[in-house]
């Protein structure tokens, strides 16, 4: 039986089956869709035109992309891998822009995985500043600015490569004669940082605790928003450190020009509001008392930012004609099982969504330029207004069109590209 009968049998068996173990499911099927053929797997899946965009009042453009890892712009000592794909990008006080991210032989949780730091004054010629390596997997970077301090967090994770281990943070900071410090382990053990940002003057740290469950089925994980002073001790961001308990785990916020906030949340695992993603809203008045609508597609590796008035948000997109990750219906057994088996059997993009009022919900506006394994963006301001440089990864561009597992097993890049809001 070839590779694609088999996913499509799993697929099938899911929907029907009372008793599995999902990491069986997920890993068997991840394992096939890895060795397809780009070639067969394009002709017996072509893709379904995208979305209509709503672009909005200010139409945005795509006008430049540039491969930034690996390129010869790096300096030595960066020994790029195979797989580099978690990232983060900041602009310091010091006036120039620091790049984290992840390098390792494939997608998946290894031991030879390293985080590099490099640093540059014209996003062109790069610096090395740090070289992080455990033993062990480390992910989700992420730097924060704060007046002259810069701060570095690096998730700690397992040794195997089909197990989510999540083992808590670890801290680094810029020190005043340049160079980083060791990373120091922080915070409560199996806590995960996913986004860190300045807001109104303040640090915040948005997170999720519980992330041992996310490939469980019935797990429940919540979702934290907190804030520092030293970089290093946190205490609840708002009234109460947990804001949503369920299923959500990457999540990503932003204040509107009323003070309120809006955020999105990947709700992969599920809960009783459904699986796929999460439209969070809190008023001015009350920033921790979220209030949620739950949407069938899955955002993942949220990035959320205000421009012009509007809440927009870059993450992953999922190619099928209407985009849900929520494809097994009510009452189906192993829900989860058949979403996650379908999912991984799909090709991606990192596309760039608006909340649209009128529908109130996010709906597509255009996407990067991407393919196979793709996302986790981040984002700053250029010199230009109109302009937002926007950091990714993704499977070779110019490549053949994958399904995201097979781009997992691929190399994948880091590509920068260049928005223009009219």
């Amino acid at each position: 039986m070839s590779d694609l009968l088999v996913v499509r049998k799993l697929v099938a068996l899911a929907g029907s089956a009372s008793v599995l173990v999902t990491w069986i499911w997920r890993s068997t099927a991840a394992e096939c869709v890895g060795r397809v053929d780009p070639q067969t797997w394009a002709a017996e899946h072509p893709n379904p035109p995208p979305p209509q965009s709503e672009p909005g009042a200010h139409p945005v453009r795509v006008i430049s992309t540039r491969r930034i890892v690996p390129s010869s712009e790096l300096p030595a000592g960066v020994d790029v891998q195979t797989a580099n794909n978690n990232l983060d990008v900041v602009r310091h006080s010091d006036g120039r822009v620091y790049l984290a991210f992840r390098s390792a032989p494939n997608h998946f949780a290894s031991t030879d995985t390293v985080m590099y730091v490099v640093s540059s004054a014209d996003e062109e010629h790069w610096r090395l500043d740090a070289r992080f390596a455990l033993g062990r997997d480390l992910r989700e970077p992420r730097l924060l600015s704060y007046h002259d301090h810069l701060w570095l967090y690096v998730s700690r994770l397992g040794e195997h490569s089909f197990a989510f281990s999540p083992q808590g943070v670890s801290f680094s900071e810029l020190r005043p004669g340049g160079g980083f410090s060791p990373l120091t382990p922080i915070y409560e053990p199996g806590f995960l940082l996913w986004r860190a940002r300045v807001v109104n003057d303040r640090p915040i740290l948005i997170g999720y605790s519980g992330g041992e469950n996310l490939y469980r089925i019935g797990g429940s994980m919540d979702v934290e928003v907190l804030t520092t002073k030293n970089g290093h001790d946190f205490s609840p961001a708002f009234s109460h450190k947990q804001v949503l308990e369920g299923g959500g785990s990457e999540t990503d916020l932003s204040l509107l020009g009323d003070g309120s906030l809006m955020a999105v949340v990947r709700n992969e695992e599920g809960d009783r509001d459904g699986f796929g993603s999460k439209l969070c809203r809190a008023p001015s008045n009350d920033l921790g008392a979220w209030k949620c609508v739950s949407d069938r597609r899955k955002f993942d590796s949220p990035f959320t930012f205000t421009r012009n008035g509007e809440f927009y948000a870059i993450a992953r997109r999922n190619l099928t004609p209407d985009g849900a990750y929520d494809i097994a219906g009510e009452g189906a057994m192993l829900r989860y099982a058949r979403n996650e088996i379908d999912y991984i059997a799909r090709a991606k993009r990192c596309a760039l969504w608006r909340f649209d009022q009128a529908q109130q919900k996010l709906v597509f506006v255009l996407d990067l330029p991407s393919r196979g394994d793709t996302c986790f963006p981040a984002a700053i301001d250029t010199a230009d207004p109109h302009e937002l440089a926007v950091y990714d990864y993704s499977s070779d561009i110019d490549g053949p069109e994958l399904p995201w597992a097979a781009g997992q097993r691929r190399p994948t890049f880091i590509y920068r590209h260049v928005l223009h809001f009219d």
